[in-house]
């Protein structure tokens, strides 16, 4: 199932899409249940079945505007840096690493996103919050967590997974490489498109199978398997629930592969007017236009 939040005259709630496309609108059909998707994880598996079970007789909403899944997770978006083999090489060889002595990590590298930098599928990024003219897109595959808990093991970990979504984590790679750290970079305000849609679990059994790419203005420049990640799922979920209590609804964006505009000579960096489309297998399509 594909879940979604949307909006309409009528306000915002949770829905599905169908296998068209179409949104359904699972809170008429299902009164009961949460409208916001943080209260439908949080019900836990009961209400997810409920929803489910609702998907068949849910009306289509005509007009339904989609908003970022989760417009305010629990706390700040998790990410991951340097996580793809290949993109940890060409992240090395760009200039903009800050000084790290591993190409490729021997620990995950976490950092986070304000909720403020969280849009949705179609909304703008806003360029010109980076005057520094180094804008720069990473299509990654993000962890919507169900079940919380500290001290989540590597064998337990996928059982905590409530579903998948799509992450753009845009940068302002000069701000990035400024600052020495990764926040200023890239927890800008409309830096971190998410969606269109959060694919439940049970639907993605394996991740690893899982597909990524991603266009700038029809030109494909990402494309790999979750596979390819150097850290996985279960190692992500393992190392920072370690110490850091995951709640409901938090949500972790895996990393990049290689292809991100750092990577090519001289740099492809997004200019207003262009357009960046992810596709990840199962999910659906986050595409926005550069403002």
């Amino acid at each position: 199932m594909r879940l979604v939040t949307f909006s309409d005259d009528s306000g915002t709630r949770i829905g599905a899409l169908d296998a068209a496309g179409a949104v359904r609108d699972i809170a008429a059909a299902a009164p009961s249940l949460p409208r916001d998707m943080l209260g439908l994880i949080a019900a836990g598996p009961a209400a997810l079945a409920a929803a489910r079970d609702a998907l068949g007789k849910a009306p289509v909403v005509a007009g339904a505007k989609i908003l970022a899944p989760i417009p305010r997770p629990p706390k700040n978006v998790f990410c991951v840096g340097k996580n793809y083999h290949e993109h940890a090489k060409e992240f090395a060889g760009s200039g903009f690493d800050g000084g790290a002595k591993d190409v490729v990590p021997p620990f995950p590298v976490v950092f986070s996103k304000p909720h403020t930098a969280i849009i949705a599928t179609g909304e703008p990024i806003l360029s010109h919050l980076d005057p520094t003219g180094g804008l720069d897109y990473e299509g990654e595959l993000a962890i919507v967590v169900g079940q919380g808990g500290r001290g989540i093991s590597k064998a337990a970990a996928l059982s905590h997974v409530f579903g998948y979504t799509i992450i753009n984590d845009v940068t302002a790679r000069h701000l990035q490489k400024r600052h020495s750290q990764w926040v200023l970079g890239k927890g800008l305000d409309s830096f971190c498109p998410m969606g269109p849609a959060i694919l439940t679990a049970d639907e993605a059994p394996d991740p690893t199978k899982l597909r990524l790419i991603t266009h700038v203005n029809g030109e494909k420049r990402q494309d790999a398997l979750v596979a390819d990640l150097i850290f996985d799922v279960p190692t992500l979920i393992e190392a920072i629930s370690a110490a850091i209590t995951l709640e409901p609804g938090d949500v972790i964006a895996t990393g990049t592969p290689v292809g991100v505009g750092i990577g090519f000579t001289p740099p492809k960096f997004l200019q207003k007017g262009d357009s960046v489309r992810i596709e990840i297998s199962g999910i659906g399509v986050l595409e926005n236009p550069v403002a």
